[in-house]
């Protein structure tokens, strides 16, 4: 016997009550699910360390001592 199966005959077996508590429950489960499945597509989207390389430039001179605090080197 399948799950689907299982799940139908207990359900008919339930007062009106039961089951629209079912139907709340199981169309939760569903939104849950499927925010979790956009959340888990975010994390593939990442590409990790190094995913901003060529992305951010910075200036020749970017470990040069500056100007303004010369006078406390």
């Amino acid at each position: 016997m399948t799950i689907d199966i299982e799940i139908f005959q207990t359900i008919v077996k339930m007062p009106e009550s039961l089951k629209k508590e079912i139907l709340d429950y199981a169309q939760y489960l569903l939104e849950k699910h499927a925010k979790s499945e956009s959340s888990q597509e975010k994390l593939e989207e990442f590409q990790g360390y190094g995913s901003w390389v060529g992305q951010i430039f910075m200036s020749d001179d970017f470990d040069q001592p500056l100007e303004d605090l010369k006078e406390y080197m």
